[in-house]
């Protein structure tokens, strides 16, 4: 139970100070349950909830690291969610494709403005199996499939033109055929060691609950914003 206390609040007339022992107590409301709760099915709950107010909800930022221990960050999309993890596509020559081979791990993190909630999922990473990655490649749009090919992802490209006509080259070697995935693309799977779920409080006294894996389970803690 939260006592009443007074902050000062310094846009209003110095010395002055007000109640917000409302607020204070509804920050533990509701909070109890979530830390009572399976981490990956509040992950899949709050998802349901950004996708209702969110258009590109499944966007990610993705942070790696090469041997030389230099982190990179991109955006990057979640296409797969089980009990084994997180699951995003690339190509395995691109920048993140090298570094996760070197360093097979990944930081993931949400930020569902609308919702004022963020969700951060750090672990180990493992390629997913090729009928993983076949069956998702057969879902993406012909041009998307066919742009997997032209692409060499990361690599430097001197004109818009040299990629443009790679495409060409493809789209005509594929035409009237199915396109293969290509050997050199394929998805990763993010194993969450931890997940940490983030909610917007009033002056920035935000809540932070952290689930770590621990004895085939989950331990929960909070931490401080």
């Amino acid at each position: 139970m939260f006592a009443s206390i007074a902050i000062e609040d310094r846009a209003a007339t110095p010395g002055a100070h007000r109640a917000i022992s409302p607020w204070l107590t509804m920050l533990d409301e509701g909070t109890t349950r979530l830390e009572r709760s399976d981490p990956l099915a509040l992950f899949d709950e709050w998802y349901r909830d950004a996708w209702a107010h969110e258009a590109d909800a499944n966007a990610m930022a993705c942070a790696t690291a090469g041997a030389d221990g230099v982190p990179t960050v991109r955006f990057v999309l979640l296409k797969g969610r089980d009990e084994r993890g997180f699951v995003f596509y690339t190509n395995f020559e691109s920048r993140k494709g090298i570094e996760i081979a070197a360093r097979p791990r990944a930081s993931l993190a949400f930020h569902w403005k609308s919702l004022r909630r963020q969700v951060r999922v750090d672990g180990p990473t493992e390629p997913v199996s090729d009928a993983e990655a076949d069956a998702y490649f057969a879902t993406r749009p012909r041009d998307s499939q066919v742009a997997a090919w032209a692409s060499r992802q990361s690599a430097p490209l001197p004109q818009r033109f040299d990629l443009e006509r790679r495409f060409a080259r493809y789209c005509r070697e594929f035409e009237g055929g199915p396109v293969p995935r290509p050997p050199f693309w394929s998805g990763y799977r993010v194993i969450p060691e931890t997940i940490e779920f983030w909610l917007d409080r009033p002056y920035r006294l935000h809540e932070r609950i952290l689930f770590r894996r621990a004895d085939g389970g989950w331990a929960v803690g909070r931490l401080y914003p």
